[in-house]
């Protein structure tokens, strides 16, 4: 049997009971623009629905999500490398974003934001008139 070994495997345990566990990152996070709308995917695998919390306050779009410990209590943890607790994001939305219209999901592990671009901002034509055509230049 061939066993890998890792000389700080040790330290980082020892780390972890005075510590408590390492954080990964918050919330890993994509963005885009798609037609008139702004999408954002976080990234918030084995989170309870119920837990997620959205609000918008002057254009600062918080995120909030609770992944709490799937033990029952009392029982022994043998392994506990996924991280639980509440995570946080904030995103500032530009004042071209409707922020009063935000669609929220969650498939998959996955909240899906979908912003629509504010009417304001959409391009639009702007129709040029001309001078009066029965005008003649005089010479």
């Amino acid at each position: 049997m061939l066993m890998r070994t890792d000389p700080f495997r040790e330290f980082d345990r020892l780390a972890q009971q005075v510590f408590g566990p390492a954080r990964a990152a918050a919330m890993p996070m994509d963005a885009y623009r798609s037609g008139d709308d702004f999408v954002v995917h976080f990234d918030l695998p084995g989170i309870d629905p119920e837990t997620i919390e959205l609000d918008v306050e002057r254009n600062v779009l918080n995120v909030r999500a609770e992944r709490r410990v799937p033990a029952p209590q009392g029982a022994e943890m043998i392994v506990a490398e996924r991280p639980t607790g509440t995570f946080t994001r904030q995103l500032f939305l530009g004042e071209t974003l409707d922020t009063d219209r935000i669609d929220a999901s969650y498939e998959a592990g996955v909240l899906t934001l979908r912003i629509p671009v504010a009417e304001a901002a959409k391009p639009r034509r702007i129709q040029i008139t001309g001078g009066d055509s029965r005008k003649q230049l005089s010479t």
